[in-house]
Parts: C-alpha cells; sequence; structure tokens
C-alpha cells in the first residue's frame, strides 16, 4: 500500500511494508547499489556527504544495538513515528512540485491521447477500415484503392520498423525503473537484490502505438464521401481508471498522480513510467475481476481491516503468528499454486479497502499498518519468505504512498538484528513511519495513534462485539504504582448503569459499591475487591440496576512497581430495560 499494506509473516531477513512500501511514501532506494560494479573512487565533493551518511548508519545501530535484549527488553526498544503526512492539495506544494504535477499530467494526457495504457489497441479508424465489407472495397475508384495499399504498405514498415526498436526501449525501461526504485517500508539485502531481477524480468516487450498507426503526410488518400470520413476522423482519448479512479477525470486524480511523483521524488518521467507499468499490471493481473473473487475465509484472520487511527486511516491488522497453524500453513503455502491464490487473496484485500479510501484533496487516503510478530515464523519457513518476498516486489511496485504508519508490536529480539542491517537503505523520512514496541508496550504505542475504542480486545483496547460499540468512547487513566485509583458515575433518577473496564497488564484488585445519596441508604456491594489478572479475562462487563440518587464507585489498586492503563466506559438506559 506500496508508503505500500503488508503481507505474510516477515522473515527473518526482511522487513515487510506494504505499499507505503514507499507504501505509503518512497525512499530513494539503494536496491540498484546491491549489485552494481565496485564503486569508483569518491572524488573531494562527495567525501563529505558519504562521510555523513555513514555516520548517520554507524548512529542509528548503534542506538538499535543499544535496544537489544538485556532483562526487560520491550523497554528498550527503539521508537519512532515522528512522521507527518504531507499535504495532497496541490495548492499546499511548492512550487517545483506543482511544476512537476502539471508535467505528468501533460504525459498521461498525451498517453491517453496515443492508446499508451493498458496494451495498444488498434487506432478506431484502422479497425473501421479492416472490417469494411469487401464488396465496398470493390466499388471504391481505382486511385483510392491504390492510396489504401499505399497506406496499409506504409503501417507495415512502420510497424516493423518498431518491433525492431522494441529491445533497445524495454532495456532502457528496465534500466531506468530499476535505478529508480525505491523503498517504500523495511527490506533486508537480499530483498533489495531481488528486486532489481524481479523488476527487470517483470517488464513487457512494449510497442509505441504512433509506429502501428502513423501515416505519412503525403499519402493521405483523396476520396469523397464515407472513406475520406473514416480516414480523417481523429481517435478518442483512451480512458483509464486506477482505484476505480479515472485519470484526468477531475482532482482526485491529481491525489493519484501525487502518490506516483512522491514515489520517485518529482521526478515527472520516472513517475510516468513507474504509472504505465501499475496499469499494464494491473491488467495482466485482472485486478477489476480480481475484486470480486471469493476466496473463502480461511485467512480472515491473518490480515484483516479493524476499524481507524485517530486521523481517521483505516487501520490494517498483519497477524503473522497465525502461521503457526501447521494446517493453515500447509493450505496456504505447500505449492506454487497455492502461494499465488496467497498473493491474490492479499492483493484482494488491499484493492477492496483501497477503494473505499477518499481521493479527494485532502481527504484520507493512506492505511495505517499494524504488524504483530508475537510468535512469528522463523528462519525454517522457506515457503512464507517466498512468498512475501514476492508480495512485497508487487506492493511496492504498484501501490505507492499508500503507507501512513508502519506500527510493529510484540517484537522480538532478533528483529532488531534484522532492523539493524536494512536501516542504512532507509532514508529518514522512511524511518520515521515505523514505530516499534515489545510485548509490554505494545498496547500503549498502539494507544498513541489508535483510540482504545477502536483497538481489538486482544491488543489491548475495547473494541469487541457485545453492548458497546466502537464509537462509545473510552477514558484512559493512568495508575501509579502502589496506589489506588477511584471512578465515580454519578446518578440522579432511576436507571440500569452498564459499564466495561479493564486495566492493561491487569495483576491489580478491582472491586465496585453503590453509595446511595440519602443519609439513611446503605452502600450497596456490586463486586467485592479481588485480584484480576490477565488469566481472569481482559474486560470487566459489569451493571448494576439503580433505584435512587447516588453514584456508583469502581476501586483499582494496583500492588505493583509498574505503572498501569486503566481503560473505562459506560451507558445508562431507562430503569425498564
Amino acid at each position: 500500500m506500496a508508503d505500500q499494506v503488508q503481507v505474510g509473516a516477515p522473515p527473518a531477513d526482511k522487513v515487510v511494508v506494504v505499499p507505503d512500501v514507499p507504501l505509503a511514501e518512497k525512499p530513494p532506494c539503494a536496491a540498484a547499489a546491491a549489485k552494481e560494479p565496485p564503486p569508483v573512487p569518491e572524488s573531494e565533493e562527495e567525501k563529505p556527504v558519504k562521510q555523513k551518511q555513514v555516520e548517520d548508519a554507524e548512529a542509528l545501530e548503534t542506538k538499535i544495538s543499544d535496544a537489544v535484549p538485556d532483562g526487560d527488553d520491550e523497554e528498550k526498544v527503539p521508537q519512532s513515528g515522528h512522521y507527518k503526512e504531507e499535504s495532497t492539495r496541490v495548492a499546499d506544494l511548492l512550487e517545483n512540485e506543482k511544476k512537476a504535477v502539471e508535467e505528468l499530467k501533460v504525459l498521461v494526457r498525451e498517453a491517453l491521447n496515443k492508446h499508451e495504457f493498458g496494451g495498444f489497441a488498434m487506432p478506431q479508424q484502422q479497425q473501421q477500415q479492416q472490417q469494411q465489407p469487401k464488396d465496398d472495397s470493390a466499388k471504391e475508384e481505382p486511385k483510392a484503392e491504390a492510396v489504401t495499399e499505399t497506406v496499409a504498405e506504409t503501417k507495415e514498415e512502420s510497424i516493423a520498423q518498431a518491433e525492431t526498436g522494441d529491445d533497445e526501449e524495454n532495456v532502457a525501461t528496465a534500466t531506468v525503473r530499476s535505478d529508480a526504485v525505491e523503498d517504500d517500508g523495511a527490506k533486508t539485502v537480499e530483498a533489495i537484490e531481488d528486486t532489481i531481477v524481479s523488476v527487470s524480468a517483470s517488464v513487457q516487450p512494449e510497442q509505441p502505438p504512433e509506429a502501428a498507426s502513423k501515416e505519412p503526410s503525403d499519402a493521405k488518400p483523396n476520396v469523397e464521401g464515407k472513406d475520406a470520413e473514416t480516414v480523417s476522423n481523429k481517435v478518442l482519448p483512451q480512458e483509464v481508471s486506477i482505484w476505480g479512479i479515472p485519470l484526468l477525470a477531475d482532482e482526485r486524480s491529481d491525489v493519484i498522480l501525487l502518490k506516483f511523483l512522491r514515489a520517485r521524488d518529482f521526478k515527472v518521467k520516472e513517475a510516468f513510467t513507474m504509472l504505465q507499468n501499475t496499469i499494464r499490471w494491473r491488467k495482466e493481473f485482472g485486478i477489476d475481476e480480481l475484486v470480486e473473487q471469493d476466496f473463502g475465509n480461511d485467512l480472515e484472520k491473518v490480515v484483516f481491516m479493524h476499524g481507524f487511527d485517530k486521523e481517521g486511516h483505516p487501520v490494517c491488522y498483519n497477524v503473522y503468528g497465525e502461521f503457526q497453524n501447521k494446517e493453515l500453513y500447509q493450505k496456504t503455502f505447500s505449492d506454487e499454486e497455492k502461494r499465488q491464490n496467497f498473493l491474490r487473496w492479499r492483493i484482494q484485500l488491499l484493492e477492496k479497502s483501497i477503494r473505499k479510501l477518499d481521493f479527494s484533496p485532502g481527504g484520507i487516503c493512506t492505511i495505517v499498518q499494524i504488524n504483530d510478530l508475537k510468535n512469528s515464523p522463523g528462519l525454517t519457513k522457506w515457503e512464507l519468505r517466498q512468498a512475501t518476498k514476492q508480495a512485497l516486489q508487487l506492493l511496492q511496485d504498484n501501490y505507492p504512498e499508500f503507507v501512513a504508519r508502519q506500527v510493529f508490536i510484540n517484537v522480538p529480539w532478533w528483529y532488531l538484528a534484522v532492523n539493524k542491517m536494512i536501516s542504512p537503505f532507509l532514508t529518514q523520512r522512511t524511518r520515521s513511519k515505523f514505530v516499534f514496541a515489545g510485548p509490554s508496550k505494545s498496547a500503549e504505542n498502539l494507544f498513541r495513534y489508535i483510540a482504545a475504542e477502536q483497538v481489538p480486545v486482544r491488543y489491548g483496547g475495547l473494541s469487541k462485539d457485545g453492548e458497546f460499540g466502537n464509537t462509545d468512547a473510552v477514558t484512559e487513566i493512568t495508575v501509579k504504582p502502589a496506589a489506588k485509583h477511584t471512578v465515580e458515575f454519578p446518578v440522579t433518577e432511576a436507571c440500569l448503569l452498564t459499564w466495561e473496564v479493564r486495566v492493561v497488564g491487569w495483576e491489580v484488585n478491582y472491586g465496585a459499591e453503590f453509595v446511595p445519596s440519602g443519609e439513611d441508604s446503605y452502600t450497596i456491594i456490586i463486586q467485592k475487591s479481588k485480584k484480576v489478572g490477565c488469566s481472569e479475562g481482559e474486560v470487566v462487563c459489569d451493571n448494576f440496576k439503580v433505584g435512587e440518587p447516588g453514584k456508583v464507585v469502581l476501586t483499582i489498586h494496583n500492588p505493583t512497581s509498574k505503572k498501569k492503563k486503566l481503560l473505562y466506559r459506560l451507558k445508562t438506559m431507562p430503569a425498564s430495560a
């Protein structure tokens, strides 16, 4: 989603980042450097820049090395996440960026007029000429017939010339693309090397449409009536849509073009080439048909969309630990056909999610990726690694700037070593989109970006099926170590009061009581204080039928030496309910 949406479990030799595998924004890629010849000696002007890059990489490696687990490892996991999403309004861009948008629009307009997107269909007037009945051609004047034969011969020569030049053009296209490929997310050195090979192999031969349709100016037939009108008719511009947005139809198209420009650092020609390749790939992959395909629900727990972050971005959860299920793993990755089916399912999920985004200027057009690394498969899962690598390649090439933030939770110690390897190849802009959190800090980091009522219960939030919904706000309170905290719900009339409470990490004492306002009334114990641990339930759901004015008081006692996050919400209904 490609600043791109993630797929599959992240192997130990790479970081999987979906389209904003610069999914949301692409850094300058070091992919080409992995297989280039030995570097030439640096000039005096290049040395200071190179030295600065080395110093930055060493500083980052030192920071991550310090984070290697030693006791309470989750406390030392490096943090980032200071990225601020750029504007999607053209008016907010810098002057050179505005110019790039206009230049790209010109190239797209020319390509649409020449039918250069999505295959190279024969122009309309040529089809009409070839489909004319033989009887009509026999009635034409000798002069017109001769001219028609001349035009046909000229077209054949032009097509032959175009085919002769295909190899050179494809080599140039592959070279530009391999040099320009940028990494929207995190990749290992192995993934970076594979990127060059995959891109070079995936580029399809291309025939310039103008070579097939262009006619010499001196070959215009001097005919009258229907034939003259057919020859003189102009070809209608091609209509091309991507993610449901027609190119150049309205201002939403500007947002699409801006994604490709940012993915290529506002290099217009490279952005245009990327757009061409993406549209071609979408047609070859059969995206429109894929969206309607039924893959079943076996993988719905592996990758799923759930809720929104505090800025309104849809949130996608990637749960790699699900593949510890041997039956599911074999069913998904045991052979090439199954791996391709998984890849198509993952692309379908991403496509459906993207088509729900708002591509109007200023709208929400990116996704937040949550990557749960708990029980993530290790180095032995070769099939999963291959599927992940292939998915990453497709996402980064065809889904630019679709990831607003990458949050990694339940991060194991070995993952830090992988991150250490690939960090020098990432720009600071890309690294700022990454957030890492160990098991004990996962919920706390999720709450930085996603409200507790939108976070699933399994990740520390209160989002679940039940009486409360995702729109019922949750109050968050920090309970200090070795301290008590009380929460009061005042009630002025008879009603049924319902509440939910959870403490992230639990291991606290919880109690509830009703305290009437009247002096002659007695306090009613709703829940006697007891110790609640993680194994006893993650959310406490309770209610009390109030018959007189008063207040319900909840007491949370934290006897531990660590602060705790308390979450709660309540609602009232008429007493008759």
